[in-house]
């Protein structure tokens, strides 16, 4: 398919049939890497420079800059309940009660067991 098309090219192009099977056939054997004609000193250093020149180009790393946020807004009403949360934890006497996030995590422990408490603040709905 693509052949016939190459052939059609060809022959707008005024060549005879003769030509065109030649042409094919140079174009198959420069596809298998044969040499057709030597290149003259001068293009030989174009072509070297243009392979040179490929192979140097190099792409500047992206640089990153890792800045922190800034800060943000507290929830004062999370930590209230965080607060009052281990306060009544510690009344109830379980041992080891720590607020290990001021606005999210209570840890504590009963017995042997550990355990940990998450205070999550739902978003309200999209409309």
């Amino acid at each position: 398919m693509a052949e016939n098309a190459q052939i059609v090219a060809l022959r707008k192009l005024g060549l005879t049939d003769e030509e065109i099977t030649e042409v094919l056939a140079d174009d198959k054997k420069v596809d298998r890497g044969e040499k057709l004609w030597e290149l003259t000193d001068e293009q030989k250093k174009v072509a070297k420079a243009m392979t040179v020149s490929d192979t140097k180009t190099k792409k500047a790393p992206t640089v990153y800059k890792f800045e922190k946020k800034t800060n943000r807004k507290e929830n004062t009403t999370k930590s209230a309940i965080i607060a009052e949360i281990a306060n009544f934890l510690t009344e109830k006497g379980y041992d080891l009660v720590e607020i290990t996030n001021k606005e999210r995590q209570i840890a504590f422990k009963v017995g042997e067991n550990d355990y940990e408490l998450t205070l999550v603040q739902k978003r309200k709905p999209k409309k």
